[in-house]
C-alpha cells in the first residue's frame, strides 16, 4: 500500500468492521445508510431525560434491498408501499403512538402494511 508517496507494506487492508443492521453480515465496500430525519425541527430544546422515540441514525446496510425494509419492520416501523428506501427517510405519526417510514417524494395517501 502506498499512502502520499510513501510506501507502506505493513498496511494491507483498512478494517472498519462495518456490519449491516438488517442482516448482521459484514459489509463488503461502502454501505448503504439510512437517516430518519423530521422535517421540521422542534422549537424547544430537546430534554435530556428523554429519548428520541426514533434514532436518526445513519443506519448501515449491505447491498441486499430486502434488508432496510426488513430492519424497519422488526422494529415495529411500516414501510410506505408508496415510496423507496433512500438515504433520507420519513417518520410519518400513524395515530397510535407508532411511527411509520416514507421517502416523502410521491403525492398519494401513504400505504402502511402492518409491521
Amino acid at each position: 500500500m502506498e499512502i502520499m508517496g510513501i510506501k507502506i507494506p505493513t498496511v494491507l487492508k483498512e478494517n472498519s468492521a462495518a456490519v449491516c443492521a438488517g442482516c448482521a453480515r459484514e459489509i463488503d465496500g461502502t454501505p448503504f445508510r439510512m437517516s430518519i430525519l423530521d422535517t421540521i425541527a422542534i422549537e424547544a430544546a430537546p430534554s435530556f431525560g428523554l429519548a428520541s422515540p426514533i434514532n436518526p441514525g445513519p443506519f448501515q446496510f449491505c447491498s441486499d434491498p430486502a434488508c432496510p425494509p426488513a430492519w424497519a419492520t422488526a422494529r415495529g416501523w411500516p414501510v410506505c408501499q408508496q415510496s423507496s428506501v433512500r438515504e433520507i427517510m420519513r417518520p410519518i405519526a400513524l395515530g397510535d403512538s407508532r411511527h411509520g417510514l416514507c421517502d416523502g417524494i410521491h403525492r398519494d395517501a401513504h400505504e402502511f402494511l402492518p409491521a
